[in-house]
């Protein structure tokens, strides 16, 4: 099986559906299939590094709007398109010319619910993208059954779907301190004060308001605990930093930025709680993350991040600031015994998800584009 996978609109610093498509572009070679990643024409160096069994081709422009246009108009038609068995668009859009099978992956309906979460630019480009994708390629790939069921609710003629779960790497996410303390003070942290830990992009459908409103209640009482933020800036942050700029507890906030993957598992692991409030997403990436780490995470109810979740996280009312400060207050002060308790459940939730099991789901998208 020859599979071309889009890779382009992958941005420098990899997280969320960014982690899913590079995952993706160093597991499947490993899996028996042929693989073409499609790069933007100055990035192909980073894939060649990143998964250096596969063919790398620098197709796509580098500038945004000229890239969709080319991906849209141009590149059904290219070689290396006629050449493969299967064209993966794994980020909503696709090719509008060309023959071969088309799979696309649509990570949320977010665009068609909660168009107030996105640019207004992107709205009304993405809903006009995801419904020809939905309607045009052999087979979408869902990351959840939370998606699958709003592609089925927004989009009642839609191509097949094949569910996927997002995985995690568990050997690197795991429970086991190493070193821990060591690693965070060389990236110049303090290893002995306790921290609330979200990471994830600054923008408004996050629920970062309501995490810093909690953490003012939270703050008043416990007078050592700090918040650190982790992640990059996106759209719509500047309500955000203002409020973090004028909170009663500024000088306890920590701006981490964006955290390299080495990091990453050092901070959900010594974190006191690990909390991601988002009101929506495709999936959760984050919350499965800390739960393989052993960490006690706190994450809204009612969304995708519930599914993901299971019995190994404590949920609230998406928008709830009061009982977001509950639920962390309790876990701040949950005994020893408690903690090793919920790391037991939130480690063996998180061994259901895998990456082997991601790309084994996209093999059976696969087989079913090309029969279809």
């Amino acid at each position: 099986m020859k599979v071309a996978l889009d890779v382009s609109a992958v941005p420098p610093h990899i997280a969320g559906a960014g982690r899913y498509i590079a995952e993706l572009a160093r597991r499947l070679p490993d899996a028996g299939v042929s693989t073409t990643l499609v790069t933007r024409r100055g990035d192909t160096e980073r894939w060649r590094d990143r998964s250096p069994r596969a063919e790398v081709r620098g197709l796509m422009p580098n500038e945004r709007v000229a890239r969709l246009a080319y991906e849209a108009w141009l590149v059904g038609a290219s070689v290396t398109a006629r050449d493969s068995d299967i064209w993966h668009a794994p980020h909503y859009t696709m090719p509008r010319r060309g023959s071969t099978p088309t799979v696309v992956t649509i990570h949320d309906l977010t665009f068609f619910t909660n168009p107030e979460w996105h640019e207004r630019s992107k709205v009304a480009f993405f809903r006009r993208a995801i419904t020809y994708s939905a309607e045009h390629a052999r087979v979408l790939v869902s990351v959840s059954d939370f998606s699958a069921r709003l592609i089925d609710a927004m989009i009642p003629a839609h191509a097949p779907i094949v569910v996927a779960p997002l995985g995690v790497e568990l050997a690197i996410f795991q429970p086991e301190d190493r070193d821990d303390e060591s690693i965070l003070r060389s990236h110049a942290l303090p290893a002995d004060v306790p921290f609330i830990f979200f990471v994830g992009t600054v923008e408004p459908r996050k629920g970062l308001d309501v995490l810093l409103d909690a953490f003012g209640e939270i703050a008043r009482d416990d007078h050592e605990v700090e918040l650190w933020l982790a992640g990059q800036a996106g759209w719509g942050e500047g309500p955000i930093e203002a409020q973090i700029e004028g909170h009663p507890f500024h000088a306890r906030i920590r701006r981490l930025g964006f955290v390299v993957d080495a990091l990453l598992p050092v901070l959900y692991r010594h974190a006191r709680a690990v909390t991601y409030p988002s009101r929506g997403e495709g999936f959760g990436l984050p919350v499965l993350e800390a739960m393989a780490c052993g960490a006690s995470v706190v994450t809204t109810d009612g969304t995708v991040m519930a599914e993901v979740a299971g019995d190994g996280a404590r949920l609230v009312p998406v928008g709830n600031a009061d009982a977001l400060a509950a639920s962390l207050a309790d876990v701040l002060h949950s005994s020893d015994d408690d903690r090793r308790q919920w790391a037991r459940r939130a480690r063996g939730r998180a061994e259901h998800f895998t990456w082997e099991a991601c790309v084994a789901q996209h093999l059976v998208a696969y087989e079913k584009a090309m029969v279809s």
